[in-house]
């Protein structure tokens, strides 16, 4: 599948899981399209470890999220659970949500998606840590190497990175998803 020069954000911060970071990357920049790394500060950021450095592209100050027409929440504990605490960052995901944008989240990034309050009436899946926060955000948890929900993939961990990034490219390329109906439908059954 070709994404040739779609825009995808790749948002996150010191503390991320290298492998949810450069294999989605490289799976997008092989499929064609453009990877920008955001973060909540300029230079650099680390992973797990001091040896895993990421340059940023740009800040979330320097950025909106109408410039992009993907977003990558790559996992790590550290990573989303200091992004959810920045209104800025939350604030890109909800509105890279709500302009029906696909999205793909792995391991404990569903903390972001949590945060932004776009989980109620989804299926998805994380980290199992995860799991109690996101029933209690209003989605149905369901444990599975990657799901999809109207362009919204998530994934449990660094060894579902094949099927995560399989799905990733596939959403991507379909472009926007419309949710409205998806959330009509589920105030209507609630």
């Amino acid at each position: 599948m070709k994404l040739d020069g779609l825009k995808v954000a790749v948002l996150l911060t010191d503390g991320y899981e290298p492998s949810e970071l450069t294999e989605p990357v490289a799976a997008l920049r092989e499929a064609g399209a453009e990877p920008t790394i955001i973060s909540n500060h300029d230079g650099r950021i680390t992973g797990k470890t001091d040896a895993d450095v990421a340059a940023v592209d740009r800040t979330l100050d320097q950025v909106t999220s109408t410039e992009f027409e993907a977003l990558l929440l790559p996992g790590g504990v550290k990573n989303p659970d200091t992004l959810r605490q920045d209104e800025r960052a939350v604030r890109f995901v909800r509105e890279t949500f709500e302009a029906g944008k696909p999205i793909a989240a792995i391991c404990h990034a569903p903390w972001m998606l949590i945060e932004a309050d776009v989980v109620r009436g989804r299926r998805v899946t994380s980290y199992p840590s995860l799991q109690t926060d996101l029933r209690n955000a209003g989605a149905t948890w369901v444990d599975e190497e990657v799901v999809t929900d109207k362009g919204l993939v998530t994934s449990r961990r660094p060894a579902d990175i094949p099927a995560f990034n399989a799905k990733m490219i596939e959403e991507f390329a379909e472009g926007t998803h419309d949710r409205t109906r998806a959330d009509a439908t589920t105030v209507a059954t609630s």
